[in-house]
């Protein structure tokens, strides 16, 4: 197969609709908008949703329900490996120390420390949620979880 034999699927390439090309040709005259109105004007159409000024169906229709979306829990996620280039050994990690670094940036209501990566330094977490990987490899390294 040559560059030149490379070809667009069969039915990908339409000619374009040719207006007002003579009565005879289907789309003369009023090229398909019909007569007058709205329709047949330059910028023409309306946007979705509009019902010629009666009261639009979104407006009508009484808003119902409960969404519980506002009592939703915002967790922002830190992995073990960022903790292991962002602090010393010994260090006590927490959300401020977290957002004094910029590993937390978001509100959020909890942080939660998950196990990817590598730790190698010893490090105390406090007032965050901990996976189970990563209190494993917290244990390993030798630091300690605090409530």
């Amino acid at each position: 197969m040559q560059l030149q034999d490379v070809k667009p699927r069969p039915g990908a390439k339409q000619r374009r609709k040719r207006l007002g090309c003579g009565e005879s040709s289907g789309k003369g005259k009023t090229c398909g908008k019909g007569n007058k109105g709205q329709m047949a004007r330059a910028g023409r159409g309306i946007r979705p949703g509009f019902e010629g000024g009666q009261m639009p169906m979104h407006r009508r229709l009484p808003k119902k329900g409960f969404n519980n979306a506002q009592f939703k829990e915002v967790v922002e996620v830190v992995n073990v490996g960022e903790l292991n280039t962002a602090f010393q050994d010994g260090a006590v990690v927490n959300e401020a120390a977290l957002r004094e670094i910029g590993l937390v940036s978001r509100s959020c209501d909890t942080v939660k420390v998950l196990g990817a990566g590598e730790l190698s330094v010893k490090l105390t977490i406090e007032g965050a949620k901990v996976s189970a990987t990563a209190r494993e490899k917290i244990e390993k390294a030798g630091g300690s979880i605090a409530a």
